[in-house]
């Protein structure tokens, strides 16, 4: 283990991939831009330095975020700090249209060089397929074409990134490595049967979405305005992609109401630590990947880490802020 990091971080081993990981590492969906604009190259060498120095070693990454560049600044930044990081990558949504039909082996193994070549290495340390259609994991020709990639050396290992937990379910028919999930204090579904299941599978769980698209942060207020081009903006019904993946699936409103009494119960406005930890606080959770558009996004991230384990008490707060205000309309649909 990097001496570094092991300073600075806590470690989880991420399932049967056997690495140590930062428990807090880095999502890249919007890395070093806010959603909908420009990507900003020199913003993002900062976000991954800060990010190394912080003691964080694992990467969340896709081939189409921000149409390649941030596999092309994480290659970059990679090649100076060799052995350090554990980049994981995810392939499919580059499909157009994105239809089961189109998951197959060769798209597959064309995404994959496709990343190989941006990030600069000669193996892929996990490639998740990335929220294909339901379909897909029934698609056993799909799944032993990835054993295929993993036996030519293109990628160490292979997982899924999910919206619904049956598909996580259904996943672990095939030797996957890891799931990703959106996990987090609004979408509470993974805990009933996919996190037992995956302690059993020795499978790693990668939470996303777990600011709820910054809901959780505790910075929104009803007057908060989104760019035109901010998922959150334009996708809160779903109407570009799973609108699970906007703000968890909460309504706006009733999530700021949410909010408030999560502040309450925490005696803060500042909500991201207490939301990271309170995912920490399941180890079936190998690493938690909240995003970061600026630096001091990465240091606030990380405090999480720093964070005493939450009480039973507190637990059971969150739990009842749930219950009250977020389950009806969203723990059946995913």
């Amino acid at each position: 283990i990097n001496q570094h990091t092991k300073d600075f971080m806590n470690q989880r081993r991420l399932g049967k991939t056997n690495r140590m990981v930062s428990e807090i590492g880095l999502g890249t969906w919007q890395l070093g831009t806010k959603w909908g604009d420009p990507f900003n190259e020199a913003e993002a060498q900062k976000i991954l330095e800060a990010s190394y120095e912080s003691g964080i070693n694992l990467i969340d990454t896709a081939d189409i975020y921000n149409d390649g560049n941030s596999e092309l600044a994480i290659g970059k930044f990679i090649a100076k700090h060799k052995d350090h990081f554990f980049v994981v990558t995810k392939c499919g949504r580059g499909l157009n249209p994105h239809t089961a039909d189109g998951y197959t082996a060769e798209n597959m193994e064309k995404f994959i060089d496709g990343s190989l070549k941006r990030l600069g290495v000669e193996q892929l340390d996990l490639v998740l397929l990335h929220c294909p259609p339901t379909s897909v994991y029934q698609k056993d020709e799909l799944f032993s074409g990835m054993d295929k990639l993993v036996q030519k050396g293109k990628i160490s290992h292979y997982g899924v990134s999910i919206e619904k937990v049956s598909e996580g379910l259904q996943a672990m028919g095939y030797p996957i490595s890891a799931i990703e999930v959106i996990f987090n204090m609004f979408r509470m579904k993974p805990l009933e049967e996919l996190f037992p299941a995956v302690k059993t599978n020795d499978i790693g769980i990668l939470a996303r979405v777990p600011l709820a698209s910054g809901l959780l942060t505790g910075r929104y207020t009803k007057d908060t305005v989104f760019g035109k081009d901010d998922h959150r903006s334009y996708n809160r019904n779903g109407e570009a992609f799973d609108k699970g993946e906007t703000f968890s699936g909460v309504d706006y409103e009733l999530g700021l109401q949410a909010v408030e009494e999560l502040k309450k119960l925490f005696h803060t406005e500042n909500l991201i630590p207490y939301a990271l930890r309170w995912i920490l606080m399941h180890d079936a959770v190998s690493a938690v990947i909240p995003g970061a558009s600026k630096c001091e996004q990465v240091l606030t991230n990380v405090t999480a880490a720093e964070l005493t384990a939450l009480t039973p008490e507190q637990m059971a707060g969150v739990a009842a802020v749930y219950d009250k205000y977020i389950r009806e309309s969203v723990h059946c649909n995913w």
